[in-house]
């Protein structure tokens, strides 16, 4: 059972990204989405949303393809602002702040809010260069020696760095597609992040691929708050502290994913998580 913790002040996302790293108690609530309707032109798909996802935990969100999962990871850091005619009512506030409220600084947003896609997408660089990106279009880093340690420290949070320490100056293209994925997962981790969004982020790797990624996301929840899409009941069950079943752009259930998958609340809930649907 989870315990009470003070709550922390709102942090200003629009703060200098040369800020030190916030310091954020275990379990505050983190994102907070509040009656949230979003629309693609006339056509809405996803209604009413309101859920509250805890700090330095794994959320899950499960339902059938069309349900809304992925629209709803991507309002997390204004990602769906890029697509024509797209527009959000109500609100996602980080920490306390409202991320869509006028001024906004959507490149710092994403600073802060990283994101992992179903496909791995490294650059045609080398290793070293994929995670120092980041690192260096922001102007996070004030020395090669900094550029180096932090390089290392996102390679070794993403359970990467003992199999490509001797081949840093190699291609990405080079790795594993398991490889290439903690690749692009130590790249988001290297800028520090305060939320990490994970969109199917094992769906096109082996079964031994996606165990690794599977433990590194229970390990990044130590530091990190998680927010996971995944058609998988079993990943879902097993990675996740929270879990949000949705149903044609509609929240069904959210709860602590052990009574969810044990005694969900809903009989459309257990008809999913069974496979009777979906």
């Amino acid at each position: 059972m989870m315990t009470k913790a003070k709550l922390a002040m709102p942090v200003n996302l629009l703060e200098k990204s040369t800020a030190e790293p916030m310091k954020r108690p275990a379990l505050d609530s983190k994102v907070t989405i509040e009656q949230l309707n979003f629309f693609y032109g006339p056509v809405q798909v996803l209604f009413d949303i309101s859920l509250t996802m805890p700090s330095r935990r794994v959320t899950a969100f499960i339902g059938p393809s069309g349900c809304g999962k992925s629209t709803l990871l991507r309002t997390l850091n204004r990602m769906n602002d890029i697509i024509p005619h797209a527009r959000l009512q109500g609100r996602v506030k980080i920490d306390g702040t409202d991320i869509y409220q006028t001024g906004m600084d959507v490149v710092r947003l994403r600073q802060r809010v990283g994101m992992i896609f179903q496909k791995s997408n490294p650059f045609p660089r080398s290793i070293f260069e994929n995670v120092a990106y980041g690192l260096r279009i922001n102007q996070l880093v004030r020395s090669r020696r900094e550029l180096d340690e932090r390089v290392e420290q996102a390679l070794q949070q993403a359970a990467l760095w003992d199999e490509v320490k001797d081949r840093l100056k190699e291609s990405a293209f080079g790795l594993s597609g398991g490889q290439q994925q903690r690749l692009c997962i130590a790249r988001a981790l290297a800028i520090r992040p305060d939320v990490i969004l994970m969109d199917e982020p094992a769906s096109a790797l082996d079964p031994i691929a996606t165990q690794k990624i599977e433990e590194l996301i229970v390990r990044l929840k130590e530091e990190y708050t998680v927010v996971i899409v995944t058609h998988n009941m079993q990943q879902a069950a097993r990675v996740s502290d929270h879990t949000a079943f949705f149903w044609m752009g509609r929240l069904i259930e959210f709860d602590p994913t052990e009574k969810m998958f044990t005694k969900p609340a809903h009989q459309m809930t257990e008809d999913y998580i069974t496979g009777r649907f979906g």
